[in-house]
């Protein structure tokens, strides 16, 4: 008698911008998703298919989506303060958010070092209460201003 998979618990969402390294993740771990995650079987634990359908989602649509269990959001964007509009939603929406430094991150072999690097203070944002936002570099973890 086979015994059916457990649920994963996702965890972690990596937002469309960084899909070569979201692929990589989520083919290691059972808690990280992505958008147009058909769902997979990892480490005997089912993960479901992702709420985000497509990579063209809004960031107006998918961040409230993705707040809404408190999952951590991962993306790419050294000039995320800049970016009002996400700012506010992050902060509208009680998101959690790490953001990879571009200069950084520019392919994805260097997004995985940054993630690598800064894997263990990621995992503990994973458990904190939003909003906020932390910028990610091979260095280390700045907060950024919700103001």
């Amino acid at each position: 008698m086979t015994r059916a998979p457990r649920p994963a618990e996702v965890r972690f969402y990596c937002d469309a911008d960084i899909l070569g390294l979201a692929k990589v993740l989520a083919g290691l771990r059972s808690d990280v998703t992505y958008p147009g995650d058909p769902g997979a079987l990892v480490h005997k634990r089912q993960r479901p298919a992702c709420p985000i359908t497509t990579p063209q989602t809004p960031d107006d649509d998918w961040i409230p989506e993705i707040a809404r269990p408190g999952w951590l959001i991962i993306t790419r964007d050294s000039r995320i303060q800049e970016h009002r509009a996400e700012v506010a939603a992050v902060r509208d929406y009680g998101a959690k958010m790490v953001a990879l430094s571009s200069r950084d991150a520019g392919s994805s072999w260097l997004q995985l070092e940054v993630v690598m690097r800064q894997w263990r203070a990621i995992e503990q944002l994973a458990e904190a209460d939003g909003p906020f936002i932390w910028r990610a570099s091979r260095s280390g973890l700045a907060k950024v201003s919700l103001d």
